[in-house]
């Protein structure tokens, strides 16, 4: 095939979590990069972690693109993003004394990006501490909610402020006069902006030479035919519409949220692939149906080190959700699903996927929006043979046990979604390509 035809038969990717998160993104993004120009974050902040495994050697990212590591490659942070500047001067920081090179040239930050202030962390940590129990969120207490009720309630401080010192003052006046009188009411002392413009404006030169037209830079590489990988955080049961309510994130972590994330069409998503562990996890409060709180989702914990990339909590086991999952496909128009993790469940000498939930004795089809309902859910489990073989460090269906096989063939009848690849450790190379998400 020849090069012009071939960049024609490319589709962007959008890369979405079809769970609660934590699905393992970071690998198969660093795995499509490879197939990619530029890696786009879209939304979130550094609350949610993407951990890459690349020779032997782990880097942890938390608000800076999977692409980040790889030369040659384009990382943009969208303006969907909230984005704290002391963190990223850390991790920039923590980055380069790992070797990688980090500059104007591989990072573009959108002038729109909405900034966490130091007065965002403390409402956040202040809010979820003092919730009683059974309220709690399970918030990382980084400001990541606050950034975006400040920047929906349009008193938001932007990338751009800060490169027009003469105007900043009018914009954090603004922010203060809702953060005051809320922080009176709280209890907390109230902000200086004459300490925050001094914070601002100390991070400014490290932050602005990366400051770009995101959207418009984005759109030239497209029309060159530039190949795009969008990357999000969290997963898509934890977005705000259409996630487990109100405990989700502040964002919109479907597949859609690429477009207005990064100031770019609907048209330019080609192929939506959808990342979902082998069993299920759940960072912090809310409805997890399959959980397994036993010795077995102890056993899935240990095995599959199931701790935060950046807040080091323990996740939540449980068996895979195919009634979750199957929503996500529908939410975020999922074409393909990465399934990770595989190797984890070896050795098992049964395992149950939850095909239906049973609410107030009723099978239903869905998960429910009313948080009440939520509770009340009881998973109806479908039981298939385990497998003595290792599936870790497979490249190749036929280097999987049958029963794995079969398992896999399951979940994606039950999905409704084929499974495109499917990841079995965590290095990079152990993984089983079904379909390029890359090719139309």
């Amino acid at each position: 095939m020849r090069a012009a035809e071939s960049v024609q038969n490319m589709a962007n990717v959008v890369v979405v979590g079809a769970q609660w998160g934590d699905e393992g993104k970071g690998k198969i993004v660093d795995w499509l990069s490879t197939s990619a120009d530029v890696v786009v974050r879209f939304q979130g902040g550094h609350n949610a972690g993407h951990t890459l495994v690349i020779g032997g050697k782990v880097y942890k990212l938390a608000l800076l693109p999977s692409g980040i590591v790889r030369p040659g490659k384009l990382s943009v942070i969208g303006n969907g993003v909230v984005l704290d500047p002391e963190h990223l001067v850390k991790e920039i920081a923590a980055l380069r004394a790992d070797g990688v090179t980090i500059s104007p040239e591989n990072l573009k930050i959108a002038e729109n990006v909405t900034l966490i202030l130091p007065l965002h962390r403390e409402l956040d940590a202040h809010r979820e501490q003092a919730a009683g129990a059974g309220t709690k969120i399970g918030t990382t207490m980084r400001g990541i909610g606050p950034a975006y009720e400040d920047k929906v309630g349009r008193r938001g401080i932007r990338l751009m402020d800060i490169a027009e010192p003469d105007s900043l003052d009018d914009k954090i006046a603004r922010v203060l006069a809702h953060h005051n009188p809320l922080r009176r009411g709280l209890g907390i002392g109230e902000v200086d902006g004459v300490v925050l413009r001094k914070l601002l404006l100390s991070l400014a030169p490290q932050l602005l030479p990366f400051m770009d037209v995101a959207w418009q830079r984005l759109t030239d590489l497209r029309r060159a035919g530039k190949r795009i990988l969008f990357e999000g955080a969290q997963g898509a049961l934890l977005d705000v519409d259409h996630g487990t309510y109100p405990f989700v994130t502040s964002s919109n972590t479907v597949a859609a949220a690429a477009a207005t994330g990064s100031g770019l069409g609907p048209g330019a998503i080609g192929y939506v692939l959808g990342i979902a562990k082998a069993y299920t996890t759940r960072v912090g409060g809310g409805p997890f149906p399959t959980e397994l709180d036993n010795e077995i989702g102890r056993r899935i914990g240990e095995r599959g080190h199931e701790f935060g990339t950046n807040t080091g909590r323990p996740r939540r086991c449980g068996w895979f959700d195919a009634v979750a999952v199957r929503q996500a496909v529908a939410t975020s128009g999922i074409n393909g699903l990465a399934l990770t993790k595989l190797d984890i469940l070896d050795g098992f000498e049964t395992l149950n996927i939850c095909t239906a939930y049973e609410l107030d004795g009723k099978h239903i089809d869905h998960m429910p929006a009313a948080q009440a309902t939520q509770a009340r859910l009881k998973p109806v489990y479908e039981t298939m043979p385990g497998w003595s073989g290792s599936t870790q460090g497979a490249r190749s269906w036929a280097d999987l046990p049958a029963q794995a096989v079969k398992y896999v063939r399951r979940i994606e009848e039950l999905t409704q979604a084929p499974v495109a690849i499917a990841s079995t450790s965590p290095e990079r190379d152990d993984t089983i390509l079904v379909h390029d998400p890359f090719q139309d």
